[in-house]
């Protein structure tokens, strides 16, 4: 339990933290990766060299600072970043070389204004905060690894089949070498790959959906986009394509995540996906047709083109199995945006809402949904990276 005047002070540094946040995490990184270089084995080298993890965890931060005396607040934000943190194999023991850097990143820029008080105060509430992230993982880590087929941190599977979906995406069909069934796993979740890469110094991870439904228990299926050679995010992705084939074994984490079908509602379903963010759509698709479900789906994808559209004819047969099923394409070159106006046209009002794909894909699709009269409620998101405050 928080003292009163440790609660005061944190909730006081509150809009400090959230003009200097970034510049607090970004030393903060600096620092303990140059002291603790092997957690680069687990950070992704891609969100750090574009700024989003350093966003990610100032949003934390601040939010931590601004609702200390109403932790249950941050409860959902906890799960999400808890979900990929067991992802990744994050521990207990992490926390204490967090708590040590981020304490000395604030006193570095705050400089005098971080007095005794403040980063006495910070130590208390970080010590408090990094609790409530332990004990979350902790339960994330026993569900993961009891459950029938479950693992712990990462074990070997085999690429059993590699499938060009479309000219930029590939499907990889994963087997456990070890030849136990696989867990169950929710419509939307996402695994971690894990591979080492010849030239790199550290082990890289990287999430990818889960794009077939879990009725298949003896393979996972991920769906890869190749991005330009240039571009830092694309260096798993692009290994995966060019030198990962069948008969070859990657490591794999069990799946996460807290974007998922929510399978107890019989309300109208709206997929909507711009891009690779249509691979989560594709197991719930699966999941909905494979259920026989009886309730409205809508299913949305925006692509640039057809040569890049992956899951034409999946989408076609998955479809026509359900009682009340509409897909709609819109291509960028040919047809233009997703409109409101569209929206309006086939979306159905009490619908619940699963969107995925790039950023400013989403912040459209919500702020239109939102304008057309749905609720945040029926709004459900995807983010591939760390999640940032969406604009919408």
């Amino acid at each position: 339990m928080l003292s009163e005047k440790t609660i005061e002070i944190v909730k006081a540094t509150a809009p400090v933290l959230e003009v200097k946040g970034k510049e607090i995490t970004t030393y903060f990184y600096k620092t303990m990766f140059a002291d603790h270089p092997e957690l680069l084995n687990i950070f992704n080298h891609a969100n750090q060299e574009k700024g989003r993890q350093q966003t990610a965890l100032a949003n934390t931060v601040y939010a931590a600072a601004k609702y200390i005396d109403q932790l249950e607040v941050l409860v959902p934000a906890v799960k999400q970043i808890g979900h990929k943190h067991r992802s990744l194999a994050v521990k207990p023991e992490h926390y204490p070389i967090v708590g040590e850097y981020l304490l000395k990143a604030i006193k570095e820029v705050l400089g005098e204004a971080a007095t005794d008080d403040i980063i006495n105060a910070w130590a208390e509430a970080y010590g408090v905060i990094a609790k409530v992230f332990i004990d979350v993982e902790a339960e994330m880590y026993k569900e993961a690894s009891e459950q029938p087929g479950g693992w712990m941190d990462f074990k070997q599977f085999e690429v059993v089949d590699k499938k060009e979906e479309s000219s930029v995406i590939t499907s990889f069909y994963l087997k456990p070498k070890d030849g136990v069934k696989l867990p169950a796993y929710l419509p939307g979740q996402y695994i971690t790959i894990q591979v080492e890469i010849p030239g790199e110094e550290y082990t890289l991870n990287r999430q990818y959906s889960l794009s077939a439904a879990p009725t298949h228990d003896d393979y996972y299926r991920i769906s890869v986009k190749k991005e330009m050679e240039q571009k830092p995010e694309g260096k798993v992705s692009n290994y995966l394509h060019d030198h990962v084939n069948i008969g070859d074994t990657v490591e794999v984490s069990a799946p996460a995540g807290d974007f998922y079908l929510d399978m107890d509602s019989n309300k109208p379903v709206a997929l909507i996906s711009g891009g690779v963010g249509i691979t989560p759509m594709m197991s719930m698709l699966e999941t909905l047709a494979f259920e026989k479900s009886a309730q409205p789906v809508t299913f949305i994808h925006a692509s640039r083109n057809e040569e890049v559209h992956p899951f034409k004819e999946d989408t076609k047969q998955l479809i026509e199995q359900l009682e009340n099923g509409q897909a709609y394409v819109k291509y960028e070159h040919t047809d233009g945006y997703i409109s409101k106006e569209f929206l309006k046209e086939v979306v159905h009002q009490d619908s619940i809402c699963y969107v995925c794909g790039p950023v400013a894909f989403m912040e459209a699709m919500i702020r239109q949904l939102k304008e057309i009269g749905i609720s945040d409620e029926q709004i459900r998101y995807e983010f591939f990276g760390p999640a940032v405050a969406l604009q919408a």
